[in-house]
């Protein structure tokens, strides 16, 4: 995880809140965030992150695909065209009330052919993957290009997240 790379000490603790995956997509995002870190408990001194990513294509959002036929579904949805990727995210401490905030990140698919869409689909790397791929992995073949924050799209803001918290550096172990 990047943050380990950066030195910050983390803890994960996965949260097994209900997400919504209707509604304006900044708002699904940011209140799932919020769900993930309001369900993991917080000692004293400690920072609760909670994240929650999804892609959306002219307000729609394009979830986790359930199975292969869904995977490739959302491929030819996203072919060709700049679909966005939002990530909420939630900052809580066990004083004080949990902010959010969300970064927002335009992605441009290449036109994708059936070839490329069974291949992409084969790999499959959609699995658990909002909008169904990891730009990070193989799914970096399918990107005409990015603008924004390439972090945001593997899953974690972290030009945001460093600028709420630019202390997440200077605290780091040594």
């Amino acid at each position: 995880m990047i943050l380990e790379r950066l030195g910050i000490e983390l803890d994960v603790r996965p949260s097994d809140a209900a997400e919504l995956e209707q509604g304006d997509p900044q708002a699904v995002a940011c209140e799932n965030a919020l769900r993930k870190a309001l369900a993991v408990p917080i000692a004293a001194g400690e920072l609760v992150l909670g994240v929650d990513t999804i892609v959306a294509l002219d307000g729609v959002i394009h979830g986790k695909p359930r199975d292969e036929q869904e995977a490739a579904r959302t491929m030819r949805a996203l072919s060709g065209k700049t679909h966005v990727v939002i990530s909420g995210v939630a900052l809580r401490e066990q004083a004080g009330e949990p902010e959010t905030h969300a970064a927002l990140t335009s992605v441009t698919f290449r036109e994708l052919d059936d070839d490329l869409i069974d291949w992409y689909v084969a790999t499959g790397e959609w699995r658990e993957r909002s909008g169904g791929y990891a730009i990070q992995q193989a799914g970096g073949a399918l990107i005409r290009e990015i603008d924004g924050d390439y972090n945001n799209v593997v899953g974690l803001p972290l030009a945001l997240l460093l600028d709420l918290r630019p202390d997440l550096l200077t605290l780091r172990s040594t």
